[in-house]
């Protein structure tokens, strides 16, 4: 049952959204309407509220190897406004989660983070302060994280400060060409145009202090932005405007923000892996990137032997060459009605107009233009494999 609700519900009710139950959040999926909001995040400019993304803060000396206790890339990487993609695995190697990583100024008490943030200027690096880390889980998988984070620390005798901050954070994505120009008009004196991929830095949006990065979930150039919780409308209306002037960039919702992600192949948490319903390992999800085998994550010993015998099977993008609409949940076959793997996601991309999916299949049928068929309504559909992503970004 849906019981949290973000702190522009409101907002979005009175602008007419349509809402989804997702992650126990009741949030956007469409205002206006997918394909208009796909477009503007393709063609010029789109805003989502992505408040239902879970914060977790840590700090403390021992901050940084709790960290790479817990993930799979390697923290130690990060300077102050870096940040990292990063998977989150159990003993087998099996992903629970993925995540993004933020290096926070240097000196930030976890449980803290969003009121500490205001004021400071854009020096991160306190010099001999301890490290503090955000990182950013799924919807609805804070409570698990929080507890997973303290019970590895606790095991370890790690003096690190854990807390579960999504209550405290509002996080706005700002997606397409146009978002560089938007950022800039919304931050005045602070040139966050200037940050590179992944790059993050404390800036005033709109007057709200808070932590900007250069990262996002569509494929385009675009921005993530989170904020104090009680400046979310100030934040938002910046954006897309109010009652008294028209909206200046597209708001969107949970429709277009699945739709951009599956063109560009990005995973899904819940869909297109789970550790109960779709177990998947890095390797078999194809990020196999985000594993450093040289940090002693949890999960190390059996992707290192993964990598080491192969896979069986492996991420992949379908496109159809039929009419017909690619589900989670299809078969995939040689086209001869022998099974090969499976969907996870599918739809019609509304900037091909072509109908794509992502899936699994068996290692000897994942090469790119391999024929295939998926199984749509009991027929047979011809398809052909693409390694993602669909678009050309």
């Amino acid at each position: 049952m849906t019981d949290r609700l973000p702190p522009l519900h409101d907002a979005h009710e009175a602008r007419g959204a349509k809402f989804t139950d997702f992650g126990g959040w009741q949030m956007p999926v469409e205002f206006d309407s997918i394909h208009e909001e796909h477009a503007a995040v393709r063609e010029s400019l789109g805003v989502f509220d992505v408040s239902h993304m879970s914060e977790i803060e840590v700090s403390g000396p021992d901050a940084t190897a709790l960290m790479n206790r817990l993930t799979t890339n390697d923290v130690t990487a990060l300077d102050p406004g870096d940040s990292q993609y990063a998977a989150i695995t159990n003993e087998d190697g099996v992903m629970l989660d993925d995540t993004v990583v933020y290096r926070l100024p240097d000196g930030v008490e976890a449980g803290d983070g969003a009121d500490a943030l205001a004021g400071m200027d854009r020096d991160l690096d306190a010099g001999d302060s301890h490290p503090a880390y955000l990182f950013v889980p799924n919807a609805g998988h804070d409570e698990q994280m929080y507890d997973r984070w303290v019970d590895y620390r606790d095991d370890d005798g790690l003096d690190a400060t854990v807390a579960n901050a999504t209550g405290d954070w509002a996080m706005l994505a700002v997606q397409g060409p146009d978002a560089a120009d938007a950022l800039d008009d919304a931050t005045l004196a602070d040139r966050v145009a200037d940050l590179s991929k992944f790059e993050a830095t404390v800036a005033a949006v709109a007057g709200a202090d808070g932590w900007v990065a250069r990262t996002g979930y569509t494929g385009e150039d675009g921005f993530e932005v989170m904020c104090p919780t009680g400046d979310a409308e100030a934040v938002w209306e910046a954006f897309v405007g109010d009652e008294t002037a028209g909206p200046t960039a597209q708001p969107c919702g949970l429709g277009a923000r699945d739709t951009l992600r599956t063109e560009m192949g990005y995973l899904l948490s819940g869909q297109d892996f789970d550790p109960d319903d779709e177990p998947r390992t890095p390797y078999e999800a194809r990020i196999g990137f985000v594993v450093r085998p040289d940090t002693e994550f949890v999960g190390r010993d059996a992707l290192e032997a993964q990598k080491e015998e192969g896979v069986d099977e492996r991420f992949v993008g379908v496109r159809l060459l039929e009419r017909g609409v690619p589900r989670g949940g299809y078969a995939v076959t040689d086209g001869d009605l022998t099974r090969v793997g499976q969907l996870t996601s599918g739809t019609m991309s509304p900037t091909l107009d072509q109908p794509i999916g992502l899936g699994y299949l068996h290692e000897r049928y994942a090469d790119p233009g391999t024929a295939v068929s998926v199984v749509v309504r009991g027929d047979e559909k011809r398809g052909e494999v693409v390694v993602p992503p669909f678009l050309d970004r």
